[in-house]
């Protein structure tokens, strides 16, 4: 079953908001529910790309068993790729980037992020995902680039 609403998609684009997401898989970790979660983003603002995105979400018997129910692990892992003519728009350049994703990972204080950060002297897309946490920083983070090729 795919979550992807695809007018909240659309409108997310146009009110230049992170990228939606589409859940292309799901794997079952074990028998309490636990599960990988994939996701497909196509970035909004760089047509050709899109980052598949793998993270942990818990089961409620594991949510029961273990107390902090509303919170998901900040673990996730990030393949950026070209999946299609690549078209560069309006995008932040500076050092900081942007955000193309952001999903809430508890009710407050977690998000697990995607971040675009242009490196225009290699020419190469960089995208990372990271946990942002209210009050302590995470240090998990996962990274993909996508080399910007020029045909001669």
């Amino acid at each position: 079953m795919k979550r992807l609403n695809r007018t909240a998609a659309a409108l997310t684009c146009l009110l230049g908001l992170p990228a939606a997401a589409e859940e292309v898989g799901e794997i079952g970790v074990d028998w309490v529910g636990n599960d990988i979660i994939i996701e497909a983003i196509a970035d909004p603002k760089v047509s050709g790309v899109t980052c598949h995105i793998a993270y942990f979400e818990r089961g409620l018997l594991d949510r029961l068993s273990k107390g902090n129910w509303f919170e998901d692990p900040s673990n996730a892992s990030i393949a950026c790729r070209q999946t299609g003519p690549i078209t560069i728009g309006d995008i932040d350049r500076g050092r900081d980037g942007e955000d193309v994703f952001r999903a809430s990972r508890s009710i407050i204080l977690k998000s697990l992020r995607v971040k675009r950060i242009f490196d225009e002297a290699n020419q190469t897309l960089i995208y990372a995902a990271h946990a942002a946490e209210l009050t302590d920083g995470s240090a998990k983070v996962s990274i993909s680039t996508v080399p910007l090729y020029q045909a001669d």
